[in-house]
């Protein structure tokens, strides 16, 4: 129970890290917004036209290197959840036993 709780600590600590890239790339350019949980689309999409590598190749690579730290973050945030699921259940058979 002690190494799990361990284990959500130090993941919490690598979610702010993730977080803090993210702002950080989100500083650099206007155009990504405030949003930290949203991936860029580098995809053709209905209605919109996306900025092609050919238009701003420094704006396409900024956007998928952010885009990249983004699903870092929502992998942490789902083995977080995981490994949160293992600490109740040791905590409630700890409770009850």
């Amino acid at each position: 129970m002690i190494t799990t709780f361990l284990v959500l600590v130090i993941l919490f600590f690598i979610f702010l890290w993730s977080i803090a890239w993210i702002k950080y790339y989100n500083r650099l350019d206007k155009r990504f917004g405030k949003s930290l949980w949203r991936w860029s689309f580098d995809y053709p999409v209905v209605g919109n036209r996306d900025i092609s590598i050919i238009d701003d190749k420094k704006f396409v690579l900024l956007r998928r290197k952010r885009n990249r730290a983004i699903t870092a973050m929502y992998f942490i945030v789902f083995f977080f959840f995981f490994i949160l699921l293992s600490f109740v259940t040791q905590l409630l058979y700890f409770i009850l036993t």
